[in-house]
């Protein structure tokens, strides 16, 4: 059984939705909609598949994140009322406490049964840790979630000017996660657009190619795969030679070459 998103493309690409108990690093830069898609993943799982959740930020105040939801037209607030969705705002300090995952998270945990989890976000819990003391402390967390049944969203904040895929790695992030989606903006002909992909996703196919995707007043939708067009990831995107434009260049090269031969 697929943990679904509720965003219907999203869960084409992942062949029906996450698979249960994956820790999911959600990344992008400022603007990307990382929020947007997070809180609707959890919202869809309240509202559409009978899967409480919980929202663990280190960044942003409840009224900020109460405010946000019903712009987009979400009452989280209701679903709290009905034992659907738990808001935790904390310290990251607090979470790197010993035993400080199991004191802020149990009792939420039971109280609404709950099987999501979001994380926002990796990158603040960055600054109060060293390099290697992160990736300890996400593999204690990321098992933690793991042993409580939940299936995790771990928002990562990605500096845009750089190889996303590359600093992932670098950072042995990649290597700790089940699944990565990634959201990045992209310029074609002067407009910015956004893009999808999921780089990776352990135990599973998807769907590898890039797809459009638009912040609406409800939320994320992801369209259509980019069709003629590569190195959109790169920063330089070009037109894709079509088929048909190869061959009539192929045929156009052997005539120029037999007239001169």
């Amino acid at each position: 059984m697929r943990q679904r998103t509720g965003v219907n493309e999203l869960d084409e690409m992942l062949c029906g939705g996450f698979l249960p108990g994956d820790a999911v690093l959600l990344a992008g830069g400022a603007g990307t909609g990382k929020t947007t898609l997070a809180l609707q993943h959890l919202v869809n799982g309240a509202t559409q598949f009978g899967e409480s959740g919980i929202y663990l930020t280190f960044e942003q105040l409840p009224n900020q994140i109460y405010r946000d939801s019903q712009a987009l037209g979400w009452d989280i607030r209701r679903l709290e009322d009905e034992d659907k969705f738990r808001l935790i705002c904390t310290s990251p300090n607090i979470l790197l406490e010993d035993g400080g995952g199991e004191n802020i998270l149990s009792e939420p945990i039971k109280e609404i049964n709950a099987q999501r989890i979001v994380v926002d976000s990796l990158s603040h819990l960055a600054m109060f840790t060293g390099h290697n003391e992160l990736r300890r402390e996400l593999y204690r967390l990321i098992m933690l979630l793991k042993a409580k049944g939940l299936g995790s969203l771990l928002i990562w904040e990605s500096d845009e000017r750089s190889d996303q895929s590359k600093a992932l790695a670098d950072g042995g992030i990649s290597f700790l996660v089940d699944c990565i989606v990634s959201l990045k903006p992209v310029e074609i002909e002067s407009t910015i657009r956004k893009a999808l992909v999921v780089w990776k996703m352990r135990g599973s196919d998807h769907d590898k190619r890039l797809r459009q995707y638009e912040i609406t007043s409800h939320g994320i939708e992801v369209s259509s795969p980019f069709t003629n067009y590569e190195g959109l990831l790169t920063g330089s995107p070009r037109r894709s030679m079509t088929e048909d434009a190869a061959n009539n260049w192929a045929m156009a090269f052997a005539k120029n070459k037999q007239k001169h031969s």
